[in-house]
């Protein structure tokens, strides 16, 4: 037999409720974190959204420029990358 999770209905608006007991699981917190959502193969996969510099991909020490995540490492060498201007 399949194992089956939770089955939620889908509203007119195409929202689906995630549980409760998943969001605190996965410590998902309203109006406040983001989940990020693709498709594979003949599945819908939600994943909570961990935010990442937008030039390397690390996920430490970001700081939010323009509306773009950028690590302390990579202002660093565009500072260094300015000075040899």
């Amino acid at each position: 037999m399949e194992a089956r999770g939770i089955v939620r209905d889908i509203d007119s608006m195409g929202r689906v409720v995630i549980p409760k007991e998943i969001r605190k699981q996965l410590n998902i917190e309203s109006n406040v974190d983001s989940v990020e959502i693709f498709i594979q193969d003949d599945c819908i996969i939600l994943r909570k959204h961990r935010p990442a510099c937008f030039l390397c991909n690390k996920m430490d020490e970001l700081v939010k420029y323009n509306g773009h995540k950028i690590c302390v490492n990579c202002i660093d060498k565009l500072k260094e990358l300015k000075d040899q201007l």
